[in-house]
């Protein structure tokens, strides 16, 4: 009784062994019709793909793959012929074929029971891959019109890596190093990557094309790369990498205003004034006609206590851009701030210094910020900072029209907050 048990179960299991592997049959069968059904094909390859006696079968995967590759083919046989092909059927297709056939090699190399390995599809994958590969630029552009830069990320990214997966080890692919488009497509995958965001890719991608060294192209330019590793190392804060490869940039690029702007930013971040400092010296040295430089020098100068170099910096960046109402306005705090010390210190006077007159001391500073504020209050009416410093000097001038005009302006103000 046990035995008739047993000779059931294992006829059942043939059976059902024996349905997948006509499945398999029936799905490469139906790529033969014209057209094919493909939804069909794809329906009766499935099963097959998890059943255990089917999904450790090369075939089973190479079959899986074919039906992917011959859609794609028959998108690009439209192509061909001067029509519109359907790009999306296309490309997803593209997208599906290498994953069934990667794992179809991998399982052609089984030895067999004799131990003996005995590759079937291997060479037709390889054949098919390496025709295929062009391709995968044409869907990284198709999937980033899409704004789906995760997959146009992937498809770009294939493209370059395909010539080093495993299943290429003992071919040789007529790939020059350095080749411009191989680069120009790398980089792309690289800005996909960034803009997912994967910035951890992104990284990986930059890196490697910096360190395999920069060859001339018409996508971008070597300083780009530095350019965008010191981005992404900015998003995900590390601030290690960042200083690294600002500072390696600068050294590589001193002409570029991005490594020394950032090299200075990141000085004045941490405190470091006297290196801030330095850096913008030298970047004077190098744009003598950039005001922003001075300015910021002036900044950094005003923030070290050291008033007299800030005010010189600050007239210098004034004076290459009279009309710029940043620079207006920081000169004119300046000029303020001391004043308001000044005032403070005034009031700290003994009687007798006072009765020498020397609490006019601050009328000086604000008599200088005067025409600084005056200026960015005529260029910008509606200014909080050019109003409130106007009647803060107004006032201590004693200048009481003009007060009465700003104390309106900023009592108005008030009201609207």
């Amino acid at each position: 009784m046990k035995k008739i048990v047993f000779t059931g179960v294992l006829c059942l299991f043939v059976v059902c062994s024996f349905s997948q592997k006509k499945n398999v049959s029936a799905a490469k069968n139906e790529l033969k019709n014209t057209p094919p059904n493909y939804a069909e094909a794809r329906n009766q390859i499935k099963s097959a793909l998890t059943d255990p006696e089917t999904a450790n079968d090369a075939e089973t995967w190479y079959t899986a793959g074919l039906i992917e590759s011959t859609q794609f083919d028959d998108q690009k046989k439209v192509e061909i012929l001067g029509k519109k092909p359907d790009d999306a059927v296309m490309y997803d297709a593209l997208q599906n074929i290498l994953p069934y056939f990667l794992k179809a090699a991998e399982l052609d190399k089984v030895p067999d029971a004799k131990g003996k390995i005995k590759p079937r599809f291997t060479k037709d994958i390889c054949a098919n891959i390496r025709a295929n590969r062009p391709y995968y630029v044409n869907a990284g552009i198709f999937a980033y019109e899409k704004k789906d830069y995760k997959q146009a990320y992937e498809n770009f990214k294939m493209f370059g890596d395909i010539p080093t997966l495993d299943i290429f080890k003992d071919e040789k692919w007529n790939i020059v190093k350095g080749d411009t488009t191989e680069t120009q497509i790398r980089y792309n995958a690289g800005v996909m990557a960034a803009m997912i965001p994967d910035h951890q890719a992104a990284i990986a991608i930059y890196k490697e094309i910096k360190d395999n060294g920069y060859v001339e192209n018409t996508v971008f330019k070597e300083s780009d790369i530095y350019q965008r590793l010191a981005i992404e190392y900015s998003q995900i804060k590390d601030s290690t990498n960042f200083e690294n490869i600002i500072k390696e940039g600068l050294s590589k690029f001193p002409g570029e205003e991005f490594y020394v702007q950032n090299l200075i930013n990141l000085n004045i971040n941490t405190g470091k004034f006297s290196d801030a400092i330095d850096y913008l010296k030298q970047a004077i040295e190098q744009h003598p006609e950039e005001a922003q430089f001075y300015d910021v020098l002036g900044q950094v100068y005003e923030q070290s206590k050291n008033s007299d170099e800030a005010i010189n910096s600050m007239k210098k960046a004034v004076e290459l851009e009279p009309d710029n109402v940043d620079f207006l306005s920081h000169i004119g705090r300046v000029y303020f701030n001391l004043g308001v010390e000044q005032r403070a210190a005034d009031d700290n006077l003994s009687s007798t210094a006072k009765a020498k007159g020397d609490v006019d001391k601050s009328l000086e500073y604000f008599k200088q910020a005067m025409p600084f504020w005056e200026k960015v209050f005529q260029m910008n009416p509606k200014s909080s900072d050019a109003i409130f410093a106007l009647r803060s000097i107004y006032y201590k001038l004693s200048m009481n029209d003009q007060y009465k005009k700003m104390d309106d302006l900023f009592s108005n103000e008030e009201k609207e907050k």
